[in-house]
C-alpha cells in the first residue's frame, strides 16, 4: 500500500476530537505557543510538553499544570515508569481540567533513557500495561500512549503488535504511533525524527488489525492535503514541527477537517487576537520573547516574513520589550495598515 496515496484506502473513519493533533515538543509547545495555535484552529487538539513524574511531585506542579482556559481540549504527556507516581499525576492532571493524560513511550533521548522512560519503554509492554491501568484506576479522563512503531532491534510487525495489544488490554483505547522506529544509541533525537525511514503502511495496518482502537499517526506530516489521505486509513493525524514552524496552516485545520465554517483570520488579524494575552502575560511579569517566538514561523514565505523574525528577535528580548514592538513588526508585513 503506497504511503499517502488516498485511492487505496480504508473508508474514513468517524470523526473524532483527535482527528487533528498538534505534537507535544519540548521547549516548545508551552502554554503561550497551544494560546497561539488556538488562535488558529479551534478543534486542534493541543499537547503539552512533556512533563515528568518528578517534576510534578517533587517541583512547583502548578507552574508546569497551569494553562489558559482557551486550550481545549488539552492534554498533559507525561513522562515517567512507576505505575504509582504516574496515577498520581493523572490525578493532578484531572483535577487541573485537562482532557486527556498522554504517557510518552516515543522519546528516544538519552536523558530520557536514563530516567527508564520514553522509548525505552517499548522493550517493557507489561511494564507499559501496569502503567496505564493504574492511570486508568486514578483517573475518569482518557489515558492515552504515544509510542513508536520499534526500538533497536525490536522492529518486527509482530512486536509491535504484541506492545499494542498488552497495553490495550489495560484499557488503553488510543494510541498515537510516530511512523519511525527509533534507535535509542548510535543516533541523536533529532536524527531520530529525520533518519529512520517513515513506515506508514505499519501504523495502517495497525488499524485494520485493531478497528476497535483508536489509532493516530505521527511523522512527517506537512500539510493539510496529506493529513486529509492519511485520514483515510486511520482516525487521526498528529502533526509536530510543520504547525509549529509554519502555524498559519492551522487555519485550515478546521474546515477541511472538521467541517467548520467560521472566518479563518489573517495573519495580521491573528496577531491583533493575540495583543490581549500578550498585555495580560506582560502584567503577570511574562517577557514578551517568551511569547512572541512562538510566532516567528506565522509569515512563513510571505512578504515581509524576514523582516518580521528579525525585528522580533532583536527587540522582543529586551526587558521593557511590550506590545508596541508587535505593531511595529507587523509593519514589516502589512506596511500600511498601521
Amino acid at each position: 500500500m503506497p504511503q499517502n496515496d488516498p485511492t487505496n484506502s480504508l473508508p474514513s473513519q468517524t470523526k473524532s476530537p483527535r482527528t487533528f493533533c498538534i505534537a507535544p515538543m519540548l521547549d516548545w509547545t508551552d502554554r503561550h505557543c497551544r494560546h497561539f495555535h488556538r488562535l488558529l484552529s479551534k478543534h486542534a487538539f493541543l499537547y503539552t510538553e512533556m512533563v515528568t513524574t518528578g517534576a510534578l511531585i517533587h517541583g512547583d506542579h502548578h507552574r508546569f499544570l497551569q494553562y489558559n482556559p482557551s486550550e481545549h481540549p488539552v492534554a498533559l504527556q507525561l513522562g515517567g515508569s512507576n505505575p504509582r507516581e504516574l496515577a498520581v499525576c493523572a490525578k493532578m492532571a484531572e483535577d487541573y481540567g485537562y482532557d486527556e493524560v498522554n504517557l510518552n513511550v516515543g522519546c528516544p533521548s538519552d536523558r530520557v533513557q536514563n530516567g527508564r522512560f520514553g522509548a525505552c519503554l517499548m522493550a517493557e509492554p507489561e511494564l507499559v500495561a501496569e502503567c496505564v491501568a493504574r492511570m486508568k484506576q486514578a483517573v475518569a479522563i482518557p489515558v492515552t500512549v504515544k509510542s513508536r512503531i520499534g526500538i533497536d532491534d525490536k522492529d518486527s510487525y509482530e512486536e509491535l503488535v504484541h506492545f499494542i495489544r498488552t497495553v490495550a488490554d489495560a484499557g488503553c483505547q488510543t494510541f498515537i504511533v510516530h511512523a519511525r522506529k527509533a534507535w535509542l544509541s548510535g543516533l541523536s533525537p533529532k536524527e531520530n525524527r529525520e533518519v529512520p525511514p517513515l513506515q506508514y503502511d505499519t501504523v495502517y495496518q495497525l488499524k485494520i488489525d485493531f478497528p476497535h482502537l483508536e489509532i493516530i499517526l505521527n511523522g512527517g506530516v506537512t500539510t493539510i492535503g496529506q493529513a486529509e489521505a492519511i485520514l483515510q486509513h486511520v482516525d487521526g493525524v498528529m502533526v509536530g514541527r510543520e504547525a509549529y514552524q509554519n502555524p498559519y496552516l492551522l487555519t485550515e485545520v478546521d474546515q477541511r477537517l472538521y467541517g467548520d465554517t467560521h472566518p479563518v483570520l489573517s495573519r495580521a488579524e491573528a496577531i491583533r487576537a493575540l495583543l490581549p494575552y500578550i498585555s495580560g502575560q506582560l502584567a503577570l511579569g511574562t517577557r514578551l520573547h517568551s511569547i512572541m517566538r512562538h510566532t516567528l514561523g506565522l509569515f512563513h514565505g510571505e512578504y515581509g516574513a524576514r523582516g518580521w523574525r528579525r525585528y522580533l528577535s532583536e527587540h522582543g528580548n529586551k526587558a521593557d520589550a511590550d506590545e508596541a514592538v508587535v505593531l511595529q513588526a507587523l509593519k514589516f508585513t502589512v506596511p500600511d495598515v498601521y
